[in-house]
């Protein structure tokens, strides 16, 4: 069996995966982002999220096959115990559990900062397509997120119109006189 590593994600690592994001910009809805950033545009999003929360990826036998990280939920000090997160896989490394690792590794890095609400911003067809699928949203109710909200027809890309939904998964305790984190990173 291959080795398989969680570790940060450097800057060294962009090209990687914008070639893993780069696919689902070009041939599915589950971005609905049209156009593939630049390499320096990667870069500097990868800098920049990972100033505050962490930025993981997962490797076997030294390829990268993923990423995953946590970002603002909303910039208010109210919302500070909660935040999105995001996962990609290589098209290819599905069904491998590498989601559920990376998942959880994110997870438990996020419980170290004080995170109590994560929340996935997913995108959701009325029907099923060759660009989306419900897949995402059962993989994140797999791992315990519960669908919190819809928005109907919200994406467009393809030519078609495509539902957004929101999901939810708390992973600590709130108490009445909650320490006070700050935004990300302690």
């Amino acid at each position: 069996m291959s080795e398989t590593t969680i570790r940060p994600a450097t800057l060294a690592d962009a090209a990687r995966l914008l070639e893993i994001y780069a696919y689902y910009v070009e041939c599915t809805a589950i971005t609905f982002e049209y156009e593939v950033p630049t390499l320096a545009e990667f870069q500097n999003r990868i800098s920049t999220i990972s100033k505050s929360y962490p930025y993981l990826v997962i490797e076997r036998s030294g390829r990268v096959l993923g990423y995953a990280y946590a970002g603002v939920f909303k910039d208010r000090a109210a919302y500070n115990w909660a935040c999105e997160v995001t996962i990609y896989l290589d098209k290819d490394a599905k069904g491998l559990g590498l989601g559920r690792k990376l998942y959880d590794a994110l997870e438990a890095e996020l419980k170290t900062m004080g995170m109590l609400n994560l929340y996935t911003c997913i995108g959701y067809p009325e029907l099923e397509d060759q660009y989306l699928t419900q897949n995402s949203a059962n993989f994140h109710q797999h791992l315990g997120y519960e669908t919190v909200g819809r928005f109907h027809k919200c994406g467009y890309k393809f030519n078609r119109w495509y539902d957004m939904i929101w999901m939810e998964k708390l992973i600590g305790q709130h108490e009445d006189n909650q320490p006070m984190v700050r935004f990300g990173k302690k």
